[in-house]
């Protein structure tokens, strides 16, 4: 694979935001990019991130529970309103740990080793008899995120006591996918959505890494049913797709975050080279939101969190646009206490973000080719 050139032309017009020809310009920079792997940073805002993250992770150090935990909202939406209950948050307390584990430490180990020993004590405890990770009743984007987790943890330090309770993590969601290949809210659910299923999409490829059996069949059935999920008239990804008694697939709606989800399950279930990559990322350059919706939008670190993951995948030019937009929406929107805020709540944006400006550490397996 050949390295190419930063091409000026597209590049300033996306940042001048000439939005008369969006497509044109956003498929410029994927058609330019051929295959490249080469992820080139801008060093400024390189060395302005890291600063970031460092204070996002004290606020989370400070932050945490004597018990391990981190305590955010913890619910769903229901009619495009966010309702929840605080609590001790699963979900939360692995992507806070995830945060410190790619920033270089690990349990017991390293600048925040202390806080990640405690986190993987608590997660640890949640998971129950049957593999389901869960408390104060969450669900499966907290299970799949927590999975994540002990993946990590076992792929980078083998420890016994974390591989037991991962298979028994991993079994679920094998079991809990259902016909369609994907998966929903709850385990044994009759439906899916996109943004459930890359979460344990995702967890099944850290736990494959890590050298925990994974079924072929299950990454396969996965594939197919993100693969059908793709909009062909939009190039974006649907939140659900039906086939309808006329054999027809019934149209939902496609969003950023739904399409980010679509593109990051495909690389992560390993495909690599499919027209709806290219047209998925084009969608996303297309439609990424700017930091004045993070406020009130529930998806915004969601869906940046998979887009980045995504456009760092792709790398070369695509990437080179990418981060620097992302980048300098990401420290803008940084709190004068090291926070950021989403209507979760501070430990789960400030953790998402974080992780967000630490993908091209590469300290997780999870984020290499």
């Amino acid at each position: 694979m050949k390295a190419t050139t930063f091409h000026v032309l597209p590049v300033l017009f996306l940042f001048l935001g000439l939005l008369a020809l969006p497509g044109d310009v956003a498929n410029a920079i994927i058609q330019d990019d051929g295959e490249s792997p080469e992820r080139p940073m801008d060093r400024r805002l390189e060395q302005q991130a890291r600063l970031a993250v460092q204070r996002g992770l004290e606020h989370l150090k400070l932050k945490q529970n004597s018990d391990g935990s981190w305590t955010d909202k913890i619910g769903r939406k229901v009619h495009y309103e966010y309702r929840g209950h605080v609590g001790k948050h699963v979900g939360v307390t692995s992507l806070a740990c995830i945060a410190f584990l790619a920033n270089g430490s690990l349990p017991g180990r390293g600048r925040y080793g202390e806080q990640v020993e405690k986190g993987l004590d608590f997660i640890l405890r949640k998971v129950q008899t049957n593999g389901f990770i869960s408390t104060s009743e969450s669900r499966m984007y907290s299970h799949a995120f927590a999975t994540l987790f002990l993946a990590e943890i076992y792929g980078m330090t083998g420890m016994d006591r974390v591989k037991e309770r991962l298979k028994r993590a991993v079994g679920l969601i094998v079991k809990a996918q259902n016909d369609s290949g994907g998966w929903r809210y709850q385990p044994g659910a009759d439906d899916a959505d996109m943004s459930i299923t890359v979460c344990q999409v995702m967890a099944l490829r850290a736990a494959h890494n890590a050298g925990i059996h994974v079924p072929k069949v299950v990454i396969d059935s996965a594939i197919r049913y993100v693969r059908d999920s793709y909009d062909p008239e939009s190039g974006g990804f649907m939140y659900q797709h039906e086939v309808g008694p006329t054999g027809r697939v019934q149209r939902s709606r496609t969003t950023f975050a739904l399409t980010a989800a679509g593109v990051t399950a495909l690389y992560g279930a390993g495909v690599y080279n499919d027209i709806t990559l290219d047209r998925g990322l084009a969608y996303l350059m297309r439609h990424r939101p700017g930091r004045y919706e993070a406020s009130g939008n529930f998806d915004y670190y969601y869906g940046i969190y998979y887009a980045t993951q995504a456009a760092f995948q792709r790398g070369g030019n695509y990437w080179s646009v990418w981060h620097r937009e992302v980048w300098r929406d990401l420290l803008r929107l940084q709190n004068p206490d090291g926070s950021w805020q989403d209507l979760v709540g501070s430990n789960y944006a400030t953790a998402m973000a974080c992780i967000i400006l630490e993908i091209p550490y590469q300290y997780l397996p999870i984020f290499e080719r």
